[in-house]
C-alpha cells in the first residue's frame, strides 16, 4: 500500500512539471540578420615619383622661373573646370619638383582667354586646344607646339569609320554630333529647325570643323537653326541629355570618355542621348610655348612631362587632366597640313584675327 501510494505520487508531481513546462511560453528563435557589406573602399591614385632631374635649370631671384616670378602654364576650360584645375596644379607641383622652377597655373574663363594670356606673355607654357594653337601662332606669330598629346582612341560609336581603332594610342580625334534619342534628328540636316549647343568659338571639334561640315552639307548654323555655347564638351552632352539642347557636337566619344566621367552623373546618359554623325580625323591638342621662352626651361618641362609619361602616378594627373595617354615630340609645322584644310574650306585663322 505504501509502495503504491509512493508510486501514485511520483506520477502525480512528474505529470505537474510536464504540465508546467508545456505551459511556459517558447522563446522565438532569434534571427541573425546578415551583416551589410561594407562598400569597397576607393583605391588611391598612385603618388607621381617627381624626381629632381639630373642637371635642373637654375632661375636666379626674381628672374622668370623663381618663386617670386613663377612660369604660368595656361589651360584651357574644355571640359570641368573644377577638374582641369586640380589636375593642372598637380602637374604644377610635380613639375617643380622635378626641374627646381617654380609655376602658376591659369584655367582660362574661356579659350580665347587663353590664347590672350599666352600673346600677352602673361603665360609662357600652353595647354591650347587644337584650333585655338593655330589661332594664336597667326595672331603672335611664334607660340608653336613641341608636344601632341597621343589618347587611346574612343571612336564616335559604331558609325565611325576608324571603329576598329578603339583603344589604339593615336594622335588624332574627331568630333562627334549628339542628339536626343526622341528628336528625331538622324542626319545634319535634321537639325534644322532644331536648337544646338556648340562648345566654344575656338572649339576645334567643337565648333569650328562642325561648322565646316553643316556648311558642306548647305545648312547655315546662323539661319538654320538657334544655338548656343555651353563653354564645355562635358556640358554640351549635359546640355543634349536634359533636353536644353535637341542636339550638339563634342569630341569622340564625350558619352563614354573616363574623363568626362558623366557616366557616374547620369548613368543612362547613352540611353537617352545618340551619336548621329562623327567629322573626319582631326590632330591633337598638345602643349605649346611662346617664341622667346629660354630653350633650356623648355626642354625641362618637356622632359619633365615626358617622364610623367612612364610613371603611373604622372600617368593618372595627365589622364585626370585631358585624357592624356602620351606625348609625340613636333615640330613647330605639325598642324600645316591640317591648316591648310582649314584654309581650303574658308576657315583661315590669319584672317580670323585681324
Amino acid at each position: 500500500m505504501k509502495k503504491s501510494l509512493f508510486v501514485l505520487l511520483s506520477v502525480l508531481v512528474l505529470s505537474s512539471l510536464v504540465l508546467s513546462a508545456c505551459a511556459q511560453p517558447t522563446a522565438a528563435p532569434v534571427v541573425t540578420e546578415a551583416p551589410t557589406p561594407e562598400p569597397p573602399t576607393p583605391t588611391p591614385p598612385p603618388d607621381p615619383i617627381c624626381t629632381l632631374m639630373e642637371n635642373p635649370p637654375v632661375a636666379e631671384a626674381g628672374a622668370l622661373g623663381s618663386p617670386e616670378n613663377p612660369i604660368v602654364i595656361a589651360f584651357v576650360p574644355s571640359g570641368d573646370t573644377g577638374k582641369i584645375t586640380k589636375a593642372g596644379q598637380s602637374i604644377a607641383d610635380c613639375l617643380n619638383q622635378m626641374t627646381g622652377l617654380s609655376y602658376k597655373i591659369e584655367v582660362g574663363t574661356s579659350m580665347a582667354a587663353s590664347i590672350e594670356a599666352m600673346g600677352a606673355e602673361k603665360a609662357q607654357v600652353g595647354f591650347l586646344n587644337t584650333f585655338s594653337a593655330l589661332l594664336a601662332n597667326a595672331k603672335y606669330s611664334g607660340i608653336t607646339p613641341s608636344l601632341v598629346n597621343v589618347r587611346k582612341y574612343t571612336p564616335g560609336g559604331e558609325l565611325d569609320p576608324d571603329f576598329a581603332l578603339a583603344g589604339e594610342m593615336e594622335p588624332f580625334y574627331k568630333a562627334e554630333f549628339i542628339a536626343g534619342v526622341d528628336t528625331g534628328i538622324t542626319k545634319l540636316e535634321d537639325v534644322k529647325g532644331k536648337t544646338f549647343c556648340f562648345v566654344d568659338a575656338n572649339s576645334t571639334s567643337g565648333y569650328v570643323v562642325p561648322n565646316i561640315l553643316f556648311k558642306a552639307a548647305g545648312i547655315d548654323p546662323e539661319k538654320d537653326f538657334t544655338y548656343q555655347f555651353a563653354g564645355g564638351h562635358d556640358k554640351v552632352a549635359i546640355a543634349v541629355y536634359n533636353g536644353d539642347c535637341d542636339a550638339g557636337v563634342a569630341y569622340t566619344d564625350i558619352l563614354t570618355d573616363e574623363s568626362a566621367d558623366l557616366q557616374s552623373t547620369y548613368p543612362d546618359i547613352t540611353e537617352k542621348v545618340k551619336i548621329f554623325a562623327v567629322s573626319d580625323r582631326i590632330p591633337n591638342d598638345g602643349v605649346q610655348f611662346i617664341s622667346n621662352f629660354d630653350p633650356t626651361y623648355k626642354a625641362a618641362i618637356i622632359q619633365g612631362l615626358l617622364a610623367m609619361t612612364e610613371d603611373p602616378g604622372g600617368q593618372y594627373l595627365l589622364k585626370s587632366l585631358y585624357s592624356i595617354n602620351g606625348y609625340i615630340e613636333v615640330e613647330a609645322d605639325y598642324y600645316q597640313p591640317f591648316l591648310e584644310i582649314l584654309q581650303a574650306a574658308g576657315v583661315d585663322p590669319a584672317e580670323l584675327v585681324k
